[in-house]
């Protein structure tokens, strides 16, 4: 008998097509052995099993980066926001990110919100999977005891290697963050950075976070001359990428569980490319 007979009469409330998925998906094991083909041909007597499916993939866009009993990290891309905001309510990274652990089954069904990324940037966030880990991690975040590295490429050549650009940003009745000389508005917002590499009139900086206020790095740069490329709200005239040109790299903390973890996302390709390109011919 043929596999596919030997299922369709095992289970017989399941069509042709459905069978056949089963065979795709490598569910069909026959005495023991995973066998794709349901043309491949079957003794009376072995032994034909139907193993459960597998798990659902992360949701994309999002990128899987670490799982454990206590936390999730993902690689959130550009354009997507972290939670939802009075216009957005569902395609969230944590929208999806619940929506996934249920549809697992899991018994840590229940996400946390710790920190975010702002919907244009894109790169590394960690959620909790307890109240007792998001209490852990936001108490690092609170002491500045968490390691959050960012890549940036920015308009024109920043001059110094090195440099912490200090200050305060607001938020303006409208929400938007700007950077502010008065002492007594904002709060208070430090950024390191050092050079990576200049090219033609653009440069490639990487930025340490080391408070985290929402906003800061692309408001500081804007401030120093050096707005994000792709950041027109900051006062960007470009825009190659098609997005602001941000990206949280490296995050780094302690475990709630113990130890010290460090994650880390690889810079866009499309970060390396801008501002080499060749110009037009004469």
């Amino acid at each position: 008998m043929r596999l596919a007979e030997r299922l369709q009469a095992q289970f017989p409330g399941a069509s042709r097509r459905r069978v056949k998925q089963w065979l795709e998906a490598s569910r069909v094991r026959v005495d023991g052995a995973i066998v794709r083909h349901g043309s491949a041909s079957v003794a009376d007597d072995a032994r034909v099993e139907l193993t459960a499916p597998p798990p659902p993939e992360c949701p994309k866009p999002l990128r899987l980066v670490h799982e454990d009993a206590d936390l999730l990290v993902v690689d959130k891309p550009a354009g997507l926001l972290t939670i939802a905001t009075e216009r957005e309510l569902d395609r969230t990274a944590y929208r999806l990110l619940g929506d996934w652990l249920a549809a697992r089954g899991s018994t840590a069904g229940r996400l946390l919100i710790v920190h975010r990324l702002d919907r244009e940037t894109s790169g590394l966030v960690v959620f909790a999977k307890s109240m007792a880990a998001k209490q852990s991690l936001q108490a690092q975040f609170a002491t500045r005891d968490v390691e959050r590295i960012y890549i940036a490429l920015v308009e024109g050549i920043v001059q110094r290697d090195q440099g912490t650009l200090m200050g305060r940003v607001a938020e303006d009745r409208s929400l938007r963050v700007r950077t502010t000389l008065d002492p007594r508005a904002g709060r208070e917002a430090i950024t390191r950075y050092r050079v990576l590499e200049r090219r033609g009139d653009t440069t490639l900086l990487e930025l340490s976070l080391v408070t985290g206020r929402r906003g800061q790095i692309r408001a500081q740069l804007a401030a120093l001359g050096h707005p994000i490329i792709g950041d027109r709200e900051f006062g960007s005239r470009r825009n190659p990428l098609r997005r602001v040109a941000l990206h949280a790299t490296r995050l780094g903390f302690a475990h709630p569980s113990g130890g010290r973890s460090r994650f880390e996302s690889p810079m866009p390709a499309a970060f390396t490319r801008t501002g080499r390109e060749k110009p037009p011919p004469r």
